[in-house]
């Protein structure tokens, strides 16, 4: 397995769609929280990060299903798949590999926003007065995110040969994982079902973690959104005939 995990994040790593989606995702970040009037934390006046934590998830959008959309749609096309499975690995062991690799790249594009917290806190006054607890919780939580969003995205690659294909349908899922069931809870018909709906939400569990509060059950919910995907990927790729 961990010889697998290193030729993905090898493989990632020397793939030039890796930097440049890490690249605009920093440089998007950057100008939305830095430059832009509108969203700009100069113009807000507040050392806090609640905008780049609003931000990030629908960075994360377009981010992660990028990277992920390689992981199985390109062992199927060039044929590769099958001498991986013929390797003494079990199924779970290289969607688990896929799967790390992945969470490692996304890893690596949210360190260098940690420069934001050191700007913050010299940019307020008194130097050092923010909220250290709410940032860590947020940090935590927009990790948890993009761990679901590659379960996503590895699920989603595994359903096609073709990167574009696994591209658009992870971008559709994740979205719809993150908004649509809080937008089914606002439509009358559903109304009966709010609760449910919002408790299946990625949303509502991600803002409750971004105001710092670290509550099992958010911690159990990305769990099992996590599991659930990669039981689904497991049952693709268990059940096909490559």
């Amino acid at each position: 397995m961990y010889a697998v995990f290193k030729r993905e994040l090898f493989s990632l790593l020397n793939s030039l769609m890796a930097y440049i989606t890490i690249g605009v995702f920093l440089l998007a970040s950057g100008l939305l929280l830095w430059f832009f009037p509108d969203t700009s934390i100069l113009e807000y006046g507040y050392a806090e990060l609640s905008g780049f934590f609003g931000l990030a998830p629908f960075l994360f959008l377009f981010l992660i299903p990028a990277i992920t959309m390689r992981s199985f749609a390109e062992e199927r096309r060039e044929g590769t798949y099958i001498l991986l499975a013929t390797r003494p690995l079990t199924d779970w062991q290289i969607i688990f590999a896929k799967y790390l690799a992945c969470l490692v790249l996304v890893l690596f594009a949210l360190l260098p926003t940690l420069i934001y917290t050191y700007s913050i806190s010299e940019l307020a006054l008194p130097k050092g007065n923010i909220d250290t607890g709410a940032i860590i919780g947020s940090y935590i939580g927009l990790l948890l995110l993009g761990a679901a969003f590659v379960s996503i995205g590895i699920f989603a690659s595994s359903l096609t040969k073709n990167q574009v294909v696994a591209f658009a349908l992870s971008v559709f899922l994740c979205f719809f994982a993150y908004s649509g069931f809080e937008a089914m809870s606002q439509i009358f018909a559903f109304r009966s079902f709010e609760n449910i709906l919002l408790n299946l939400s990625v949303n509502e569990h991600y803002q409750s973690m971004s105001r710092g509060v670290l509550d099992t059950r958010d911690l159990v919910y990305f769990l099992t959104f996590i599991l659930a995907f990669l039981g689904l990927t497991k049952l693709v790729i268990g059940g096909r005939k490559w």
